[in-house]
């Protein structure tokens, strides 16, 4: 069936099996003597514009202020938008306006159904929120007639919250992520309260399940708080929600679990005194606990505020047409009246759907002296607040936070060059540092992965900041360690949209968990890029180790890079990914990559203990060109050679340089040239990326016309991307990850992937074979021994369970 058959709008859900005593959890209120009759009428004056607003933007594209009947004419040739969530966004909105006018709240509002996009830009229109940042949308006719006509049009507004939209800073597409943004936005924003929407339909999702606990990790004494309302509308696109299908014990139930005080919002009849008392009570307990917290007396496991808003989908929309219910179903939830264009019913039940608001009593249809035309009316405005700088739309920590951090210098945590290091434990201390230098502005968001890739460096200066733990409560810690890679990401979204830096370290092979969040938060900040209101932000930092190379005791299922793959597709002047070869090379990118903005980083590399090759200084160097020959492993400094070997990543630039020492033993005639790449980003074609080689560039390193032998971190189709359209690319082999692996030893999988020493020297040789006749002669033979080599050390590890003693020492050139 295209969409459930209800026997009435509105359907209550069956009441639960649960004793009534639950109800005794939820907080009950008097309602009355709240809001004065002028701010009774104001708000609900507010409301019918707004609604009036957004429901003329899914329909008109002419006479916008209903002046004369509608004709077919009048309405827009595709009808785009979603309808069934907006009312009860505008009375949220409205109601916040009120609160902050009243108490001079500093408050950000972040919206999980981000399709109510006319709800928001309605009533940004309405408190003058728009014109500051887009001109055109002056509060006038002009202005009104530009918002409603050109919304989810070419030129206009699309039909979902983006960066784009004043005030947000939570891309309003794919559901599940807004609670942990607005989590984040709080942390270290102690005078902050973010209202966070959470739809019913958001709330199935397992990233939304995973965030209600983000508020275990808000420490009132030096963080701002969120406030949830959880927008039960009772239906999604053809089908009722869970939530809907609950009664209020069995949400009392769930969120009293949660850690949360529940508030239900549902007297319909009076649902302004009932929110508006609800408003008030919520934002007196974030008082409560926070002056608790802030004068040295915390509330243990304090219960934050939490309202379950129930409202009809679609409210004040036609009840029914064509016999099925409209108002109060999941026919609401997109265009309640989908063939006005060409229905004559459904078009006046367009036209008195919205004469119902009376927009002649709420906007002025005539200018003249002292009265705009076009402008609502001064009574529903007297909720708004009088500071620009207070109002929702207007926030600088949505667009202008950005607090550059002080970046350590990195070079005295340089590690000696000819020794060993884990790259983790050497950036730990950096990382340890940068904490120090910046108590307030920088943050470490974690899957519970910390100590595990050898990171743990920090907690010589910090802790962890889980407040329902005694050991962490009131720390000031500076790490959250949650297992829920969504909620770890969202709140990075949202520490970093608000103007602070952060890093999210992960296993390489779960960091594909946050992949569609990861692209999500590159479109918003795509085009926040492509406005000229939106100042910088910080980076988006991915450190991702414990890498497939290194994951042979976890055995197949840790064993996954695409994440590579999912960067590397974003718009490349966002996109970054660098594969740092050595512990000093990590300490300067993760250097950069803390000071940068407005990129998503990825820094790719492994914690366990491997050859320093360069020095700090030449460290740097090499990481500032993104690429260059490594002269102390190549033949003659790398001049003239006959093949040309790439590493890029940590253990397959081992693998490419024991391959050269090898090959100085069974083939000392053989001319090879070893390239390091730690900016994967310069193999593209020049013009493809910022970072991209010139060609005269990429042919002075990689050679003209000679064999490249490229050994790959990820997987090797990616570099084919990359590198098409450079010319004769038919000369570059390329070897990766082939989605072989098990629980065996480091080398095995090496040998697995191909991407051993032992297929780097085979190769080289029959690729050098071509232009050294000295090699030619004993090509076959020499790889073919090579080969002999990898089949006996792969029996020998299936005989002993372990590599051959010394695989791992560092190469020697003597």
């Amino acid at each position: 069936m295209p969409g459930q058959i209800i026997a009435q709008p509105n359907p209550p859900p069956d009441p639960s099996h649960l004793s009534d005593s639950i109800r005794e959890y939820a907080v009950q209120l008097k309602t009355s003597n709240v809001l004065t009759e002028s701010e009774l009428c104001a708000i609900q004056k507010f409301r019918r514009a707004a609604n009036y607003i957004a429901a003329a933007m899914i329909f008109l594209k002419d006479n916008i202020l209903l002046e004369r009947q509608l004709i077919f004419d009048d309405i827009k040739p595709r009808l785009l938008g979603h309808w069934g969530t907006c009312p009860g966004l505008i009375l949220v909105y409205a109601h916040l306006n009120r609160i902050i006018k009243k108490t001079d709240l500093d408050s950000l509002l972040v919206v999980g159904p981000g399709h109510g996009a006319p709800a928001i830009l309605a009533s940004l229109w309405l408190e003058d929120s728009l014109s500051p940042f887009w001109e055109p949308y002056t509060r006038d006719r002009a202005g009104l007639t530009r918002l409603i006509t050109k919304f989810s049009a070419p030129g206009g507004f699309p039909s979902h919250i983006n960066a784009e939209t004043p005030g947000a800073i939570h891309e309003g597409g794919e559901l599940g992520y807004a609670l942990s943004v607005a989590f984040g936005a709080v942390m270290d924003n102690p005078h902050l309260v973010v209202t966070c929407v959470v739809g019913d339909g958001e709330a199935e999702t397992g990233p939304t399940a995973a965030a209600w606990h983000a508020c275990k990790y808000i420490d009132p004494a030096e963080s701002g708080a969120v406030l949830p309302i959880v927008h039960v509308n009772g239906f999604k696109i053809s089908e009722r929600t869970i939530y809907g299908c609950m009664d209020d014990k069995e949400l009392i139930a769930l969120f009293s679990g949660y850690g949360y005080m529940v508030r239900i919002v549902s007297d319909l009849e009076h649902i302004d005194l009932d929110l508006a008392t609800s408003m008030e009570w919520a934002l007196a307990e974030i008082s409560r606990i926070q002056r608790a917290a802030r004068s040295g007396n915390p509330i243990v496991k304090p219960r934050w505020p939490v309202l379950i808003l129930r409202t009809p989908k679609g409210w004040t929309c036609p009840g029914m047409m064509h016999g099925e219910f409209i108002e109060g179903s999941f026919r609401s939830h997109q265009v309640p009246l989908p063939q006005a264009k060409t229905s004559q019913e459904e078009l006046q039940a367009l036209q008195g759907w919205l004469q119902s608001y009376g927009p002649h009593e709420l906007f002025a249809t005539k200018g003249g002296k002292g009265v705009v035309e076009g402008a609502p009316t001064e009574e529903l405005l007297s909720i708004v607040p009088d500071k620009k700088d207070k109002k929702l739309g207007c926030r600088k920590e949505a667009y202008a936070a950005f607090q550059p951090i002080r970046v350590p210098e990195w070079t005295h945590l340089g590690v000696q060059k000819g020794s060993q290091a884990s790259c983790m434990k050497v950036v730990g201390t950096l990382l340890r540092d940068t904490i120090k230098e910046n108590p307030t502005t920088f943050r470490i968001f974690s899957p519970d992965e910390l100590v595990s890739n050898k990171l743990d460096a920090v907690f010589d200066v910090t802790g962890r900041n889980l407040q329902w733990d005694v050991a962490s409560r009131a720390q000031g810690g500076r790490v959250i360690e949650i297992l829920s890679e969504h909620t770890c990401q969202g709140m990075l979204q949202g520490y970093t949209l608000t103007g602070r830096t952060a890093l999210f370290p992960s296993y390489e092979a779960f960091l594909g968990i946050v992949h569609t969040m990861m692209v999500q938060y590159s479109k918003f900040t795509k085009m926040a890029h492509e406005t000229d209101w939106r100042h910088d932000i910080g980076s988006v930092n991915y450190l991702e180790t414990s890498t497939w190379a290194r994951q042979e005791h976890n055995g197949f299922s840790h064993q996954n890079p695409s994440f590579i793959g999912a960067v590397l597709n974003l718009k490349p002047a966002l996109a970054r990914v660098y594969l740092p070869p050595d512990a000093n090379c990590f300490l300067s990118t993760v250097a950069h990559c803390l000071r940068a903005k407005n990129y998503v980083n990825l820094m790719v590399g492994s914690k366990q203990p491997t050859p320093v090759w360069l020095s700090p200084e030449e460290a740097n160097k090499h990481c500032i060109a993104g690429s260059s020959i490594w002269r102390f492993a190549s033949v003659d400094d790398g001049v003239d050679p006959d093949v040309v070997l790439v590493g890029i990543g940590v253990e397959v630039t081992f693998e490419v340089i024991a391959a050269a020492a090898l090959l100085r033993k069974i083939a000392p005639a053989l001319r090879v040239r070893v390239i390091n790449v730690t900016d994967l980003m310069i193999l593209g074609p020049h013009g493809s990326h910022p970072h991209a080689l010139s060609a005269d560039d990429f042919d002075t390193l990689f050679t003209k016309d000679k064999k490249i032998i490229i050994n790959y971190h990820g997987y090797p189709i990616e570099v084919k991307g990359l590198i098409f359209g450079r010319p004769a690319v038919d000369r570059i082999t390329i070897e990766g990850y082939r989605e072989e692996g098990t629980t065996t030893s480091p080398f095995d999988m090496m040998l697995c992937n191909h991407t051993s020493r032992y297929h780097v020297a085979a190769a080289a040789i029959r690729a050098g074979a071509l232009f050294n006749t000295k090699i030619s002669t004993e090509a076959h033979a020499d790889a073919a021994y090579i080969m002999h080599m990898a089949a006996k050390d792969k029996e020998y590890i299936f005989v002993h369970g372990m590599d051959p003693e010394g695989t791992f020492d560092t190469p020697k050139f003597d």
